[in-house]
């Protein structure tokens, strides 16, 4: 008898037990806030000055010609109208996941999915293309191989904390910013070569190149997907946010002037690496392997920034079911999401492996478009608005995103589409299956 009334109880205390114990493995566990203002805007101007600086202002030119600078303010304002939109819906929603979370939040599943599937399919090609890059200024002969190796050595800082990622990207940009410098005074010291004359484009060149220099600036986005890691969201996003975006759009802006005023237009658009012929046709020459050295440092901190954005991303759309639940698993001594990241790794490393990467990263620059206008629309929802970001802002910046985005070359438009729709059937399919 008194055996049948111990064990009962037994059972039912150690199910309990197990119970809570299960039910506590199922919430999601948060990710620890470390970040301070530095560290999110050194993130964020990392991920801003890549492996871009160093090529885009060439096809720029080719599209703009002597109005390249306009092209520079438009893409500058329309980031602007982006950063801002990001920053008070950051600072409303300071969770993992970006623009998924707040398209989410304020226009609905479908339009938070369509944001998160965009970036996370459309940055995970572009992680592999700028590892590919490095690979081509590091060793021409083995890109792949060094490509690779980048790609696992770069997790394995991530897998470290993001206090080592922090770091990393403080001590890359900074050998970024001295080469810009050094790329800047070249160019002022001359001598100026003599070449083709630039030419006169119109509004059907000034936009396509607006477009090319937006991706430039675009990430700020970095520091909101971010914003489960950094302290005080509220004062510290919108603060990082726009520091990055304001030291970004001043060196950009300084590098056409100087590239322009250096370089004769013809001889600018015809180069694959603007800023290396800036320094080679100039007194300072000697100094044309700092340039291939920051360019280096430059594609390691964007892609820093862009494994680690990517994961949180993957992260955030884990735990709402619009993808693999196991993404979304936080754990280890510094409380990183590690599936997430070494899943982004280990697709990158088969794209590298088994596709052209430079040929199938065209359709994200519609993606990001698509991302950022899902951000505006979600931002003109809200029912206040800091002074720095009025309602009509929101609208302005919805409407730039469109307008960018379908002067894109028609192949990018329809590549990402396509992209967009095949995300949008498995996840119907597979709410049918959960059903």
């Amino acid at each position: 008898m008194k055996l049948n009334r111990i064990v009962p109880g037994t059972i039912l205390s150690e199910f309990t037990r197990w119970k809570g114990t299960l039910s506590a493995m199922s919430t999601h566990r948060p990710l620890q806030r470390r970040l301070g203002v530095f560290d999110a805007t050194s993130i964020g101007l990392g991920s801003m000055l890549g492996a871009g600086v160093f090529v885009v202002f060439a096809p720029a030119s080719a599209l703009a010609g002597d109005f390249l600078v306009l092209s520079v303010l438009i893409a500058g304002a329309v980031a602007y109208c982006n950063a801002v939109a990001s920053a008070e819906l950051a600072a409303r929603y300071p969770a993992s996941g970006g623009t998924y979370v707040y398209g989410r939040k304020r226009l609905g599943e479908w339009p938070g999915f369509l944001a998160g599937w965009g970036f996370v399919t459309g940055k995970t090609a572009s992680c592999a293309a700028m590892a590919l890059t490095f690979g081509h200024y590091v060793a021409p002969d083995y890109p792949v191989p060094v490509a690779i190796a980048a790609v696992v050595a770069l997790t394995a800082v991530n897998l470290m904390g993001i206090t080592r990622t922090a770091l990393l990207t403080r001590i890359l940009l900074c050998a970024v910013l001295a080469t810009l410098i050094f790329v800047a005074a070249a160019a002022l010291v001359g001598p100026h070569p003599e070449g083709t004359a630039g030419t006169v484009a119109g509004a059907g060149g000034v936009l396509p190149a607006a477009g090319l220099m937006f991706f430039a600036f675009a990430g700020y986005a970095r520091i909101a997907t971010l914003g489960e890691e950094v302290k005080d969201p509220a004062r510290t996003i919108p603060r990082a946010i726009l520091a990055a975006l304001g030291g970004a759009f001043v060196i950009y802006l300084a590098l056409a002037l100087l590239l322009l005023n250096h370089l004769p237009g013809g001889r600018l658009a015809a180069t694959a690496t603007p800023l290396l012929e800036a320094v080679v046709h100039s007194r300072l020459s000697a100094g044309a392997p700092l340039v291939q050295a920051g360019a280096a440092a430059a594609c390691l901190g964007a892609l820093l920034a862009l494994i680690t954005g990517v994961g949180r991303t993957a992260l955030a759309m884990a735990r709402e079911r619009d993808l693999p639940g196991p993404l979304a698993a936080v754990g280890g001594r510094h409380t990183v999401p590690y599936v997430a990241e070494l899943t982004v790794a280990a697709v990158v490393v088969v794209l590298l492996l088994t596709t052209d990467v430079m040929t199938v990263v065209g359709f994200s620059s519609f993606g990001v478009l698509i991302y950022y206008a899902v951000a505006n629309a979600a931002a003109f929802t809200l029912p206040e608005h800091p002074g720095y970001a009025p309602k009509w802002l929101n609208a302005g910046g919805f409407c730039s995103c469109l307008l960018l985005a379908f002067t894109l070359p028609s192949a990018s438009v329809l590549g990402m589409a396509l992209v967009l729709a095949a995300g949008a059937v498995g996840r119907i399919l597979v709410f049918r299956l959960r059903r």
